[in-house]
């Protein structure tokens, strides 16, 4: 076995994200490195705990501001003052990826209690017990592999009540499902809990091109087609997402409050990729969200159900589904299909891309990644009209 305290004896180690080697301190004291490249690795500190016998686990970070010959010193120095800290009784508490995961959900209801709720949710229905009870300081890339194979085996659940149903998950909802937890990985690594984030950087990876959603064009006949066909509770709610290129569960957080008829403005709150934004709206718009609006109070939904609530992913689906079908439009359309016929509209209506992307929620980059190709007939026209 290499020696981690020397330059030459680590310079040995093959690169293994998932394995630490270890040098004793003292009983009970263990110093750890984890090679994670050529010139780069992780320094771990690991300490017995002489009453229960458990092993408690700290990152120190990979000390790249110190050459590499000073680097087991200053990992060193550094596990000391740890094992010094529970000497003194401080007995440090073992993290576990269920622990993070509610730190990060009550870090985010000090700025958007509804946000924490949607991302606790989430973790009761994606991190199962396998991963939860792993401690951050033993959690490997082999053991997020294995969770997100078993994520992505679950079928998705459809409607509510006795119309549930399940259908096989797909990329797009695979990564939507592995954000939360890369988000609180990433905070337990920013807030200097975890080293390194190598045991999710490849792991928790999303899929490219996994959005077929985008795929699917609803022209304006199309999108009137699936309103009519549409339950009278859910017409409202399309209509909306074909007036607005919002993402359906913006459109669905608005409130009575959120619209301003008299400036003709719309406020939309924290959305997906950044805070809250205001938008101009036409007349024909104005008017349809003023009807929505009467004889509400403030904080009712704008859009609403029958009976008063807002809307959510679980209560639409399956009825849009439905419309779907009656209104003989591809099986993949889904609410969001809607916002991107919308922006698809606007890209290629000549609306600058900086513009779209505020109205949107959305980035520039974005917009030009998924929409810059519809701008090539604009180019060509242009081009064309230089023709001498």
């Amino acid at each position: 076995m290499s020696d981690i305290k020397t330059k030459g004896g680590r310079a040995d180690l093959p690169i293994d994200a998932d394995a630490i080697v270890w040098t004793k301190h003292a009983i009970g004291q263990y110093v750890g490195f984890r090679k994670t490249g050529e010139q780069h690795g992780t320094w771990w500190a690991r300490l017995r705990d002489p009453s229960t016998g458990k092993q408690h686990y700290k990152a120190l970070g990979e000390f790249a501001e110190h050459p590499q010959s000073r680097r087991y010193d200053a990992a060193l120095k550094a596990a000391l003052e740890w094992f010094h800290a529970a000497d003194a009784g401080v007995v440090p508490h073992a993290l576990t990826v269920a622990d993070i995961c509610d730190q990060h959900v009550k870090a985010i209801r000090r700025t958007d209690a509804k946000k924490a709720a949607r991302t606790e949710a989430d973790f009761r229905r994606l991190i199962d017990a396998k991963l939860g009870k792993i401690e951050l300081g033993k959690l490997k890339r082999g053991d997020l592999e294995a969770w997100r194979d078993r994520m992505s085996s679950a079928p998705a659940r459809l409607g509510r009540g006795e119309r549930v149903k399940t259908t096989p998950r797909a990329p797009a909802t695979v990564n939507r499902d592995i954000v939360p937890l890369r988000a609180a990985l990433n905070r337990a690594l920013e807030n200097g809990l975890v080293a390194s984030d190598i045991a999710w950087r490849v792991a928790l990876k999303p899929i490219k091109n996994a959005d077929r959603r985008r795929g699917i064009y609803l022209d304006r006949k199309e999108r009137s087609r699936l309103i009519e066909k549409a339950s009278d509770e859910l017409k409202a709610f399309l209509k909306g997402l074909a007036l607005l290129p919002l993402r359906p569960g913006a459109l669905a957080a608005l409130t009575v409050a959120d619209f301003n008829p008299k400036l003709k403005t719309l406020r939309v709150g924290v959305d997906k990729t950044g805070g809250e934004r205001w938008i101009t709206v036409p007349k024909a718009t104005a008017d349809f969200l003023a009807e929505q609006a009467k004889s509400k109070l403030p904080g009712a939904p704008l859009i609403g159900t029958a009976g008063g609530q807002h809307w959510t992913k679980d209560r639409w689906k399956t009825p849009i589904r439905d419309a779907v079908t009656a209104a003989k439009l591809p099986q993949a359309t889904t609410a969001y299909t809607l916002r991107h016929s919308v922006i698809t509209d606007l890209v290629t209506g000549g609306l600058d891309l900086l513009t779209i992307a505020q109205i949107s929620g959305t980035s520039v980059a974005m917009i030009e990644a998924h929409y810059g190709h519809l701008r090539q007939d604009h180019a060509a026209k242009a081009l064309a009209a230089l023709a001498l």
